[in-house]
């Protein structure tokens, strides 16, 4: 059963956190990124663009801050349609949380802005290239970090109407990528159990993973948090959200579950399964 892979359209969906200060948090997600809210209720907030949701964040005072080695989330990856909306969005982040951006990346495939939101959750804001520009070799991307100048990127693609408002065009949850333990264990659960393939790997650090060859929709690195065990109640990722487009998707996923002794929850439409650090991963069936 280990050859079975999630169906090439497969996307991800929000990524859901759980957080100390809901309003602070909402007003960084809204204000700054420039999400939308489109549901508010029972001490959790959805914001997105369009109908699509990006964060749901769910108000958890009572957790404690994770410590910086444990498992968890590394960043969410938030995907922009142009430059301009991502140009947008990162000089919005910049100015109203100065002192929050971590670095900036040409990937090849991509082009990356990094921030930490105001509890310390990873944000990458990022834009693709055409996949026709992305280069394959024996079924492994290519992808690098060359420095990427955000005065310059700014001043190129930063327009009048991006630099009043940063809710331009459409934004979707690109790629997850997690801190975990180790990358062989990752590579167990998330290739050989959950159906996505590996697509670039740096030696033991670093996984990426993705359904379709896109040139990932989830990485596992150890860079802060090699040998962590599981994860215990805490603020930050509460959940990961993937979407498979029917549920024959999903009967198949929770068929491999079992098959492997994992304990899904699964209703037909949706499974829920622990990964091996107790990140929670909820697969669910496109509206």
């Amino acid at each position: 059963m280990s050859g079975e892979l999630l169906a090439p359209d497969t996307t991800m969906g929000a990524v859901t956190l759980d957080v100390a200060d809901l309003d602070g948090m909402t007003r960084y997600y809204r204000d700054a990124v420039g999400l939308d809210v489109l549901a508010a209720a029972d001490a959790t907030v959805t914001l997105g663009r369009g109908v699509t949701a990006v964060v749901i964040l769910r108000h958890a005072p009572r957790l404690r801050h994770a410590g910086p080695r444990e498992a968890g989330l590394f960043h969410t990856a938030i995907l922009f349609d142009s430059q301009q909306a991502l140009a947008a969005a990162v000089n919005s982040v910049a100015r109203m949380y100065p002192g929050r951006f971590t670095g900036s990346a040409d990937h090849l495939v991509s082009k990356a802005f990094y921030f930490d939101d105001p509890e310390g959750n990873g944000v990458e804001l990022y834009w693709d290239r055409d996949r026709t520009q992305w280069s394959w070799t024996h079924g492994q991307v290519e992808m690098a970090t060359v420095y990427l100048d955000p005065r310059e990127f700014l001043g190129e693609h930063l327009t009048e109407s991006g630099m009043d408002a940063p809710g331009m065009g459409g934004a979707v949850v690109g790629h997850v990528h997690l801190s975990v333990g180790d990358t062989a264990t990752a590579r167990e659960f998330y290739v050989d159990r959950l159906g996505f393939e590996a697509t670039a790997s740096l030696g033991n650090e670093a996984l990426f993973v993705s359904a379709g060859r896109y040139h990932h929709h989830m990485a596992m690195n150890v860079w802060n948090s090699r040998g962590a065990g599981l994860r215990q109640p805490a603020l930050g990722l509460g959940q990961v959200d993937i979407i498979v487009p029917n549920a024959d998707e999903v009967g198949a996923l929770t068929e491999r579950m079992k098959h492997y002794g994992l304990q899904p929850r699964d209703d037909g439409r949706t499974v829920t399964v622990d990964d091996p650090w107790a990140n929670r991963v909820h697969v669910s069936v496109a509206a």
